[in-house]
């Protein structure tokens, strides 16, 4: 059997022979630690790279604020109509400044209790960004189709008549004389905003937890669908809510509530894998990173080999003289060589 010189065989390593190579080096290289990634070292980073996302989110809250402060689209409504939208002013059993408590602020608790645990600050901003996203494309499309349609609430008669009459011009439409914020309010039914708030923060939520706790690892582990579920079953109960308050017909609870769940999973699937994936549990970020970091560490480890072989190399044949050859010199050569030495 041939045998390879020591130069030569120095040339024989996991780059040249990647068969013979086990994969314990690429495991090395992409176990990275969770916790090297925190938010005081690598947060302004990460935040600087998204800037222009934050940006629009900016933006977004500026849109939202003036959808709010334009009025609606009048509709005709008639004294026929009155039927179904005599129902009693009630107040909110779940108040507006409520939505952003459960909606906002207590998923980003969530968030940040997994950070504390993991120490991975891409997916703390990746997961803020995301629900951020969620909220407020959500809100955008709520509010414009709000103020398009111009739909009146089911106790619109007494947003419109408060002392109990009505009054209709020649054309048969309503002539209020209630309270101009009231009415302006009154038309603004379809969809539902508390509801489509509720399923855009929950529904990520939803969907973070199940990629967290790997809901859909086919392990049969069904408690793990009811902790998924729990976000989704309080937006309906507030959904319910809605219709219960008079506040909302049922059509505006549904379309708000499949309005906010479909924007959720898109902001979600934006920074996140599926949650039935092998990598639903972290965000694209990270896996990226992990990516880089092992293509750095190979390149660096392959110039490292072959500065190495170089070394080895030149030492053989300082060492041994004819003893020192490498595959590189040409055979023909060497034999020549040896054979003028002998004469």
């Amino acid at each position: 059997m041939p045998r390879i010189s020591a130069a030569a065989g120095a040339h024989f390593t996991s780059v040249n022979l990647p068969l013979i190579d086990t994969n314990g080096e690429e495991l090395r290289v992409r176990e990275v630690q969770l916790g090297s990634h925190t938010v005081s070292s690598h947060g302004y980073a990460v935040a600087r790279t998204h800037k222009h996302d934050w940006l629009i989110l900016l933006l977004l809250v500026v849109i939202v604020a003036i959808l709010d402060i334009i009025h609606p689209f009048y509709r005709y409504v008639g004294k026929d109509m009155m039927t179904d939208l005599k129902y009693p002013l009630k107040s909110n059993t779940v108040p507006v400044w409520a939505v952003p408590l459960y909606a906002v602020l207590l998923p980003m608790v969530i968030f940040l209790v997994v950070y504390i645990r993991r120490r991975d600050v891409y997916d703390l901003h990746h997961a803020i960004l995301g629900l951020l996203f969620s909220i407020l494309v959500t809100a955008v499309i709520t509010d414009a189709i709000k103020d398009a349609v111009g739909r009146p609430r089911p106790d619109f008669f007494w947003r419109c008549f408060p002392d109990g009459k009505d009054v209709y011009d020649t054309l048969g439409n309503v002539v209020c004389h209630g309270d101009k914020n009231i009415i302006k309010e009154g038309h603004k039914s379809f969809p539902s905003g508390h509801t489509s708030w509720s399923f855009a923060g929950l529904g990520f939520l939803s969907l973070y937890l199940s990629g967290k706790i790997k809901a859909f690892d086919r392990a049969g582990h069904v408690a793990k669908l009811c902790l998924v579920f729990l976000p989704l079953l309080f937006a309906s109960l507030v959904g319910i809510s809605r219709v219960d308050d008079y506040w909302h017909h049922w059509e505006d609870v549904f379309a708000g509530g499949l309005l906010g769940l479909i924007v959720a999973t898109f902001c979600y699937l934006q920074f996140f894998p599926p949650p039935y994936h092998s990598e639903g549990w972290g965000p694209y970020a990270y896996f990226k990173m992990l990516e880089e970091a092992g293509g750095m560490t190979q390149a660096h480890s392959a110039q490292n080999v072959g500065q190495q072989g170089q070394s080895t190399e030149s030492q053989s044949e300082n060492n041994h003289g004819c003893m020192g050859l490498t595959l590189a010199r040409n055979h023909s050569s060497t034999c020549n060589d040896i054979e003028s030495g002998t004469r």
